[in-house]
This record gives C-alpha cells, structure tokens and sequence, in this order.
C-alpha cells in the first residue's frame, strides 16, 4: 500500500492523469495516518497570476489500515492553477507541498503541484502521431544539380560540398551566412526513397523563403522561394512525390523578424519599390518599429539584419494571417503546416490568429512552436503563456527532454530522467503530448555525435570550435551513446525528431559547424542501418501512437519503461552504465519477443555496459 501523504502521478490521489479539460471532474485525495489527530484538511487552490488562495474542504473517505484518505471533487475552467494541501490536529497546523519527485511532503516551503486545464474543444493532427520527423537545413541536404536562375551575384557557392562551413569570410563578396553549397528543394526530392527507408513521414524544412543568407531567417520575400533552392514548380513537385510516400511537409515561419535586405525594409536599396527604412510612405513602414536604438530601430536580439515586426499591426498581421496571407498561401500549395521560429516572442492574439489560418485550410494542419522551456507554464515578456491550451499551438519543440537525454547518457542519474519524463507528462495536455518534438540535435545546437563523444568540458570560441574534430576513441563512444539517445528519443512519447546527418554520424558544434554538407558518400554505414531498423520498428508499433507509458524502474544508470496500447505492449530497458547489469523483468515480458538487444533468461534481462533492449508482445486483439 502506498503510504505517502500524496502522489501526483498515481490514480489513488488524482484521478485525472496529468493536464484535462475543462469542465472534468477531477477528485484529488491525501492520506494521512491515524497518529496525526486530523482535524480538518483543505486543498488550497490558486489561480495562476493571483497571490490569494481558496480553501476546499477535504471530506473523510475510506481508511486503509492506520491511515485515512480525505477527498474533494471540483471542476474548472480553461486556465493555469496550482495548488497544495493544509491540515489541522492536535499538534497544530501543516502543509503538505511538492518535492522534486512529485511526492507530497509535510513542509510549508515546498513547491506546489501544477494543474494545466485545457479547452474542450483541443484536438491535434492525427496524422503525426507515431511518426517521426526529419529536420533539413535546404541548403546543406543534396544538391540535385539543377541549374537555377536569377541568383544574386553577392552570393558565394562553394564548391567542395565536404568543406567545413566558415566561421568567418574573405573576399569582396562575401559575408558570415553568404556561403552555399548548393542543396535545393530537387535534391530533396531525390532522396525521399532514403527518408521513407528512415520511417520518416514529416520533413521539416528551415526557411526555403527568399532570403540573402544560407540560413534564410532573415526573410526577403515571403511569398518567393528563394532562386538557390528552386521554384514553387519544384516545391509543388516535392510536396506531390513526398505524399506518395506518406511524408508531409512542414515550413519555417519567421514572422517576430523580417531581414533588411528585404523587399519590407530595403535598407540596401536591392528592390526597386521604397522599403520602411527608405520612407515613412511605405506600405510596410507600420510594421516596424522605428525610434531611439543605435540602428535608428528595434532589431532582434540587437542583430541589426534582423528588424523587429510589430505583430499587433493589422496591416502586418492581415499579410500573415489574412485569407490571402502568407499562412495559408503556402497551405494552398499543400504542405502539412508550419513550424513557428521563437514563437515564445510572438504575442497571445498574433498566435490565435496563426492557428485560426492554419486550421481554415484543413484540421489536420499542423501547428509547431519554438520554445525552450516547458510550455505549459512560460512567461516570456512578464506575462504567462498559453500555447497548449487550444487556441494557439499544437504541440513544441521538447528541448526539456532534450537536455535531460543528454545529462543521463553522459552520466547522469536515470531518476532524473524519468522525473523529467513524468513532469511533462503532468503538465501537457495528451494532444500536445503526443506529439512534441523530440530532437536530440537542431540546426540550433552542436551536433549530438560531438556533444556525446568530446572530452572537452566546455566549449570556446568559433576559432577553437572549428579546429576540433573528435579523436577516435571519442567518435567510438559517441556512436555508442548516441544509440542509447535515439533509442530514448524514438520511445519516449511525442515524435522523435532526426535533423540531417545524425543518423550519418556528422559531427561539429554549434551555427555554422553544426550546418555541414550530409556526408553522402562517406556516411557511417552501421548507424544509417540501425536508424532504419529503428524507425521501421517504431512506425509497425501501434504502442508508439498515443500509447501509455508505464515507468517501470529508474535509478542511477538503468531506466527501464513499457509502451502499452491496447494488446500490445513494448519494453525499453537502458544501461548507461560502464558496467553490466540485470533487469528483473514483469511477469508478462518473461518470454517477450526480442526487437533489440538480448533476449530474457529466466525472467531476466541482462544488459551490457552502454547497451540496452527492446521487448515486445503483441497480441490479438
């Protein structure tokens, strides 16, 4: 019997698993013991952003040997509340508060449980759900040869598709992020045998818009693609080969930014209509903000290439979100929907206005947002978020996960894993859930084979990171923690997400080394075969789409889980450890079949230093 005060995480305390909807009953209960002399229980209720509490009178339930639950049942509407427990006996009044692992604790300073309360009315694309998504930087992918027309002349094409990229230029031509290698939208078509072999049925491209730097977030024209990756023919035509093979498309929508070198701003004088830097009669001169900063206007992050929109402009937000807008243009032509570059800096009613856009032209369009922290409870600009409530986004990028990944196969405790796990399965809605981005490596971060592999403590400058090159003792463990990595990251739930080249063992650390040309050619072979084998697996597992998780053992270097849908059910069992060790198995895994890994013996498993399994049953239904 459990005898903790209360657990968050467990249908004897809260019936309702994790965030509901509103409108649901949700029937919380503690357990105290006899020797407390209760007089009173409370469950105290705050609203997010309010300091004071409401007091719920907690009435007494059944008793199980020495102990007593108290319980109340309440409901409530769309929002963000916390809450905690007093009680009062003979000895005076306590607290029970959260403690790290979820746990209830008798202390007034612990923290308080979060309650995410979410629309009724929430529901997120189906189609995604299993999946997996494949990251690609356009410019760096494959290059089909294609000859393009009416490039720029201030562009610099380098010719050695293996060269590292600079960090630095020379020449008259050229500038940081002026270098392409020459991947457009093509050679992405070409390869789509090879990413249907991955299981790959999303493709989640980086900005393909006009744009006069490789990277592409400085947009020049929304409503062209831009001349290096092809035209909107070559865009229609990717679109129609990909659906024939189950993958979607997803873009990058920069709309906190446009570019100076834009048709918008025209600060270089490049398009021959005035831009807003050129003249207050502009028609795009309301969209941003003009005043007192060193560039005469607000610039993203200071980046001075990178002026600020101001998003609640109608003008601006009609262009975007408009029926004819830039959203829904692309809709149109028939990509799947849209990835939002820091979307933690676009306001509240820009991002209903987006969803509204995206859903007109289809339901099952999806809706992706970048934000870093957990979602469910981000304030950015002194305000509390509310992407995953159901007016706004569909689902994150799970950085959260990411980073907990990492901090574990590095050496990190297993328990902190799972709690990290288990957190975001307490605070996101199961629409969201499931279907979180779950990368290991972005076009954001160091790659995941350099962050697993180097010996190196911290990292220096783009000068020392661009002469560092993993020894091959390094590259050998790196290749053995990154199984365990994308293991975790394709089983864990929401959707694992691959970015070009991992699976080929790239290395490099952050923009621009993380960015290189994908090693066709001279990829590692093993790890390209076990990432098929794995994403085949994932998309034949009906566990993997939407299907429960059951955290069955984690501590210090093994976490073992179970994926349960319906009849069929998937164990996962991880050592990070440098020595061997022995899983006990659940009764019904004693004769599983054997996926990954080593097969059961007598009702256990036996693990490898850095190794892992994977364990099935699949029956009838």
């Amino acid at each position: 019997m459990d005898t903790v005060a209360f657990d968050s995480r467990n249908p004897r305390y809260k019936n309702l698993r994790g965030a509901f909807a509103e409108g649901e009953t949700l029937r919380l209960r503690v357990l105290l013991h006899r020797d407390a002399r209760v007089h009173s229980v409370f469950l105290r209720l705050q609203n997010d952003g309010e300091t004071a509490y409401r007091e719920l009178r907690m009435a007494p339930d059944e008793a199980e040997g020495d102990f007593r639950f108290y319980a109340c049942e309440l409901t409530l509407t769309e929002g963000l509340y916390w809450y905690s427990f007093r009680y009062t006996s003979e000895y005076g009044e306590f607290f029970i508060t959260k403690t790290a692992h979820s746990l209830g604790m008798l202390s007034p300073d612990g923290a308080q449980w979060q309650l995410t309360v979410y629309s009724k009315d929430y529901r997120t694309p189906d189609w995604l759900d299993g999946g997996i998504i494949y990251q690609i930087f356009p410019d760096r992918f494959f290059a089909s040869g294609k000859e393009k027309e009416h490039l720029p002349e201030d562009r610099f094409l380098c010719t050695d598709w293996f060269k590292q990229p600079e960090y630095r230029q020379t020449g008259e031509a050229c500038s940081l992020g002026n270098d392409y290698y020459g991947g457009d939208l093509a050679g992405i078509e070409q390869k789509l045998d090879y990413l249907a072999d991955l299981g790959v049925n999303c493709l989640y491209l980086n900005p393909i818009f006009e744009a006069h730097s490789n990277h592409r977030y400085n947009t020049a024209d929304y409503r062209k693609i831009d001349p290096h990756l092809g035209t909107e023919e070559d865009l229609a035509s990717l679109i129609a080969a990909a659906k024939k093979r189950g993958i979607s498309l997803i873009l990058d929508g920069v709309f906190s930014h446009t570019g100076d070198d834009s048709v918008y701003f025209n600060r270089y004088g490049r398009y021959p209509e005035p831009g807003a830097y050129q003249s207050e009669d502009s028609p795009y001169f309301s969209w941003y903000k003009f005043g007192n900063e060193p560039t005469g206007y607000a610039c993203w992050w200071g980046v001075p290439s990178l002026p600020e929109t101001r998003e609640e402009d109608l003008s601006f937000s009609e262009f975007i979100t408009g029926e004819n807008g830039v959203i829904r243009k692309w809709l149109k032509m028939g990509i799947r929907g849209w990835r939002l570059d820091v979307a933690d800096e676009l306001p509240d009613e820009f991002l209903d206005k987006i969803r509204l856009a995206v859903k007109a032209e289809g339901e099952e369009n999806f809706l992706l947002g970048e934000v870093w922290e957990d979602a469910t409870n981000k304030i950015s600009y002194g305000s509390r978020r509310r992407f995953l409530r159901g007016r706004q986004l569909d689902s994150v990028m799970n950085y959260p996960l990411s980073e907990a990944i990492v901090a574990y196969v590095k050496g990190g405790n297993a328990r902190d894993l799972m709690d990290t796990v288990l957190e975001l399965a307490e605070n996101y809605p199961p629409q969201s859930l499931r279907l979180l981005m779950n990368h290991i490596g972005t076009h954001d971060t160091a790659r995941i084979l350099t962050r697993l592999g180097s010996s190196a403590t911290e990292s220096g400058d783009r000068r020392w990171q661009s002469e560092q090159r993993l020894s091959q003792q390094e590259r050998v463990r790196g290749l053995r923690l990154l199984k365990l990595a994308a293991v975790l990251q394709y089983t864990l739930p929401g959707v694992p997400s691959l970015f070009y080249g991992d699976e080929a063992g790239m290395e490099g650390y952050g923009d621009p080394f993380c960015r290189a040309g994908y090693p066709w050619g001279k990829e590692e072979t093993a790890l390209v075969s076990f990432y098929k084998a794995l994403g085949q697996f994932r998309r034949s597992c009906r566990c993997f789409a939407s299907g429960e998780l059951i955290p069955v053992y984690a501590n210090f270097g093994d976490i073992v889980y179970i994926r349960k849908k319906d009849t069929a059910a998937v164990l996962i069992a991880v050592n990070r450890w440098h020595e061997p060790s022995v899983i006990s198995l659940p009764p019904a895994f004693h004769h599983a079949k054997t996926i990954f890994g080593n097969s059961p013996q007598n009702g256990k498993l036996h693990l490898q230093a850095e190794d892992f399994a994977i364990l099935q049953i699949e029956k009838d239904r």
